[in-house]
């Protein structure tokens, strides 16, 4: 069986120093490099989401949540939006093997609802290549971690996430999502880094 790591929004804006930052976020970036290149053959495909927003309605708000509305951030065109530079050699070099963009006109915190630059959703990609297991890294481990695992087991992939690989906003948060993706049947290896 054939598995893929999917990384998930290993960009600026997520990272310290951005519109949004997770602490932990740019280690994170570094830790994930690292991953892929000790490799070693474990993944048979290694693939990256990014979120890109042009106009992604009340996702973008002056006044916002935390949950559902979030300052400007991953702008198409922005330096924030770019990858994280400890993890972009990673994409420059074909490392990674396909980036799913998501997120032009609406929230999409899951990679599942993005697709590659020609429209090819992340589900029908990784089914073409034959892949059935998936191991999920990237920030955050609350929000668009969780969001592409769930999507992951709800369509019908086996899944992993990598806790030690992703970066949470908050110790709730991500105490909450930890159950959730244990209840959804997501397999857990590792401690995730929250520094909040």
């Amino acid at each position: 069986m054939d598995r893929a790591l999917i990384v998930v929004d290993v960009q600026k804006d997520f990272c310290e120093g951005g519109s949004i930052p997770v602490k932990g976020g740019a280690d994170r970036a570094v830790a994930i490099a690292d991953l892929i290149r000790r490799a070693d053959g474990r993944y048979t495909y290694v693939v990256a989401t990014r979120d890109h927003h042009i106009d992604p309605g009340t996702h973008f708000s002056e006044h916002p949540d935390f949950q559902d509305s979030f300052p400007v951030h991953c702008v198409v065109g922005s330096e924030g939006g770019e990858f994280h530079p400890d993890f972009a050699p990673a994409v420059a070099s074909g490392a990674v093997h396909e980036v799913f963009y998501k997120g032009a006109h609406s929230a999409s915190k899951s990679g599942f609802e993005g697709s590659t630059q020609d429209g090819t959703p992340l589900a029908d990609w990784l089914r073409a290549h034959d892949v059935q297991d998936l191991d999920v890294v990237g920030i955050a481990t609350d929000h668009c971690v969780k969001a592409t695992a769930l999507d992951g087991v709800q369509a019908g992939f086996a899944v992993q996430v990598l806790l030690d690989y992703t970066a949470g906003v908050a110790a709730d948060t991500t105490r909450t999502a930890i159950s959730e993706l244990r209840h959804a049947g997501v397999a857990l290896s590792g401690e995730p880094v929250v520094l909040a």
